[in-house]
Formats: C-alpha cells, structure tokens, sequence
C-alpha cells in the first residue's frame, strides 16, 4: 500500500511539473513575439524627418529654409510655402524651378568657378569665382565684377567693385550670420552650411531661387 501511495505521490508531481514547465512555455510563446513585432513595428513607423537649413530673422521668426531632398532640396518660406525646387542630375548639374515646376535656370560647377545660366541653357547670367585659396567674386555674363567676397576672422565681407561693404558674413558660437554694413543681422542659421555657400544669400543681385541654387552648388563642391 505504501509503496502504491508513494507512485501516486511521484506520478502527481511530475504531471505537474509538467504543467508548469508548459504555462511557463505558453505565457513565453504569448509574450515574446508580440514584444518582438512591438519593436520591429515601431522601428519601422519611425518617421524620417528631412533636414532642413532654417534661416531665422534677429528676433528668431522663421524667414525661409532649405529643406533637404534626396536629389536636392526645396526652398520654402517661414509657412513651409514652397517657392523653388533645386534638383541634381547625374552630371552635377543644378536646375532651378519654382514651385510649379517650372525651369528657372541652372547652376553648373566648373573647376574653380559656378555658372548660373537661364532656363534655355544658351545664356550665362552670373559666374561665381574662386579668386585664390580664400577669396571670391560674382561677376555678370560681361564677367565684370559685381561683388567681392573677402575672407575675414571667423567669416567674409561682401563689397562692391568701389570697396563699399555691403554685408559681414560672421561665424559664432555656432551660429553663421548675415549682418549688413553697421552690423546689423539681417538673418542668421544654426544648420550646417559652409560660410561661403552661406555668403550666397549675401548677393542682392541674385534673386532668392538663384541664391539658393548657387548656395547648394557650392555647398556641395565644399566651395572648391
């Protein structure tokens, strides 16, 4: 009888530990590929958020941005109103649009210079040129001088052909500025943008969409 009840008694236990090794695997089973797919799908819903290079007035409004696209960026204003698009080809080459796609021009890199052309490709309107290892200067289609653009501490002056200052290109504290003549900011950015692309907003000859296409092209040849 005794050894009967001690059968019983281990037949029961195993049974159980059983059971327990088989909730245990269960309750694992639930939970792990829930976590698992709770991970993937929350990696996989991240958003991607396009960089933008803001450009902010004295007071800290919004004026307009860059925002960056994989062939490009768009221009937009303070309202995240777009007003051009800036597209590369395989070539290098830099067209200039507006908003409803319409070619406005092109930038084209060159070996120590940007020429920034009209829509119909046939007519070169400005030339952006490296003058040495530190200076610049816009000239018109007649390549005649229409800005110079000076190395300084921590940035660059812009002058006319006469020597007057027109704009002060400043880097601080990790923020680049644009002041005008009495050191006034005009606006400024904290994004990652080399100072002599920066410099390109700088040229009042320019319109913006111009501006704009230029400060890509040489951001992106790193002003070489």
């Amino acid at each position: 009888m005794k050894k009967l009840i001690l059968s019983l008694i281990l037949i029961a236990s195993i049974l159980g530990c059983n059971n327990d090794v088989k909730t245990s695997s269960n309750v694992s089973s639930l939970n792990s590929p829930h976590t698992v797919a709770s991970q993937d799908n929350s990696q996989a819903n991240l958003p991607v958020k396009a960089d933008k290079i803001k450009f902010k007035t004295a007071g800290g409004t919004d004026l307009f941005s860059l925002k960056q696209q994989a062939d490009g960026a768009k221009l937009i204003d303070g309202n995240d109103k777009e007003f051009a698009r800036i597209k590369t080809d395989e070539s290098g080459k830099v067209k200039i649009k507006n908003a409803s796609d319409k070619v406005l021009g092109y930038v084209i890199t060159q070996k120590g210079y940007w020429k920034i052309e009209n829509a119909e490709q046939n007519k070169d309107l400005y030339i952006f040129r490296k003058q040495n290892n530190t200076d610049y200067q816009l000239e018109d289609a007649a390549k005649k001088q229409v800005y110079q653009i000076k190395a300084r501490n921590n940035g660059f002056e812009i002058e006319t052909p006469d020597k007057k200052l027109v704009y002060k290109v400043k880097v601080k504290e990790g923020k680049t500025y644009l002041r005008d003549a009495s050191d006034k900011t005009v606006f400024s950015t904290k994004s990652d943008l080399s100072p002599i692309a920066f410099t390109c907003f700088g040229l009042d000859a320019l319109t913006r969409e111009q501006q704009a296409g230029l400060a890509y092209a040489v951001n992106l040849a790193k002003g070489q």
